[in-house]
């Protein structure tokens, strides 16, 4: 057993770790720069750019959309780490309710119809949200449900499942470049991120500035690479807009209210709770601050109130993004200051055209690079988490069956999928849920060693 002198030890290990902590002080000027690693390290534009490719959207509606989304993002991260969870985290697009939205709008027509049914089925799901946040019926489950050894699990496999989406699609299917170029832009954003990681630890107070800022600078060196190899492509910006005006609700876009289409994206809103779930504790386990009951309350509201806003602009719902758990992992700044300029970074994208193309223009194998490094530093936190709990049988398959999963549907072909009831593609379109659910149900059934 451990005594509380080496508890102690590891807490003021773990603080130490930090660079700047949550409510730590940091300066305009750097929280912008600090603010503005963490949205190039987030791909907010791609869950938007993929829906209006789905659904078939004109080029002028597939830019409304976009922009709806970085701005909804913006006022989310806001709202979340300012005045609802108040912890250092991003909110972005969320990648699970992709099939949900192309069947809604289908479904209902298509068109100006499909969209708005879309839109009314996330303002219901989102008051529901709300809802669950403020009577605590969601913190009771996490409390039931979620103990360490599954809570670090959930970490471990939400790392686990993004890797090979960093490496497969943002690298080696990236369509920038040829393979090779796309391999070695990857590995050089990465090598330069290791390398001022490096160091920042060696040169400690006078090297900080290069760990604080080793993100944006490994992206930075990747793009500089990438026009080296004559494969940045800036086009989009010189054509793009300074300003332009988002769109209106009730004058750009209605909302119409389906059942069949509220039921599905009430389950989709579960998923994504599910989901944000594992981001907090990864979140929690970075900064070194277990979740409070009202920690987990109020970020099940501020998901919900998220969720509202980004309906109410038009766009899809929005979750928390655990790259940013890593990335406070490699920089060692948790400040909510740096996120407030997170969230204003993101509502100035939205407003500008110009200024979100440049953000897209990076190459997707630089931030891929940058982001498999990332997706490491989440899984190991996931094992952070767990390193104190005894490990038995129970525990080694509560670990083991929801790797596997994790990984048998992040490689399940699409074909056989889409074979599969719309109900179980919700489920198995989203590894992370259902390894999330795996390791509850088998914490819950599987007996304990006596």
């Amino acid at each position: 057993m451990k005594t509380q002198a080496d508890k102690q030890d590891n807490t003021q290990t773990n603080s130490q770790h930090l660079t700047v902590p949550p409510d730590g002080k940091i300066s305009v000027g750097k929280s912008a720069i600090l603010g503005l690693q963490h949205v190039v390290a987030m791909d907010v534009y791609v869950v938007p750019f993929l829906i209006a490719m789905l659904i078939g959207l004109s080029p002028n509606q597939s830019s409304a959309l976009i922009q709806s989304t970085f701005i909804a993002a913006g006022l989310a991260t806001i709202v979340q780490t300012y005045f609802c969870m108040k912890l250092p985290m991003a909110q972005g697009p969320s990648y699970v309710p992709l099939g949900a939205i192309v069947a809604i709008y289908a479904a209902s027509g298509g068109g100006e119809l499909g969209w708005s049914s879309v839109l009314g089925a996330s303002l219901v799901g989102a008051i529901l949200v709300v809802i669950l946040g403020y009577t605590g019926v969601f913190n009771k489950i996490v409390k039931s449900f979620i103990p360490p050894i599954v809570g670090g699990t959930i970490i471990f496999i939400v790392g686990l499942s993004l890797l090979p989406v960093a490496i497969r699609d943002n690298i080696y299917g990236a369509t920038d470049a040829t393979i090779n170029q796309n391999v070695l832009l990857a590995l050089i954003s990465a090598a330069a991120l290791i390398l001022f990681v490096i160091l920042g630890s060696l040169f400690r107070t006078r090297g900080a500035i290069f760990r604080v800022t080793s993100v944006m600078i490994a992206l930075i060196i990747g793009c500089i690479s990438a026009n080296l190899m004559g494969v940045l492509d800036f086009s989009a910006v010189a054509s793009a807009s300074w300003f332009s005006m988002p769109q209106i609700p009730f004058k750009d876009f209605g909302f119409s209210f389906d059942l069949s289409a509220i039921i599905t994206m009430v389950i989709i809103y579960l998923v994504l709770l599910a989901e944000t779930t594992g981001t907090w504790f990864a979140i929690s386990n970075v900064i070194d601050k277990p979740l409070t009951d009202k920690n987990i309350n109020r970020g099940v509201i501020g998901e919900g109130i998220s969720c509202l806003i980004a309906s109410g602009l038009g766009s899809t719902p929005v979750t928390g993004y655990s790259t940013n758990a890593g990335i406070i992992s490699i920089t060692g700044v948790a400040s909510r200051r740096v996120f407030l300029a997170v969230g204003g970074w993101f509502v100035l994208f939205g407003c500008s055209g110009k200024l979100a193309a440049l953000i897209s223009s990076i190459p997707t194998a630089v931030i891929g690079g940058v982001f498999a490094i990332v997706c490491g530093i989440i899984s190991i936190n996931g094992i952070q988490v767990m390193k104190n709990e005894k490990i038995g049988e129970k525990e080694m398959y509560i670990i083991a069956i929801p790797m596997i999963l994790t990984l048998a549907l992040v490689l399940i072909p699409k074909d056989f999928l889409y074979t599969l009831p719309t109900f179980v593609q919700y489920l198995f379109g989203s590894p992370i849920l259902a390894a999330a659910l795996a390791a509850i149900v088998l914490n819950k059934l599987l007996p304990s060693a006596k």
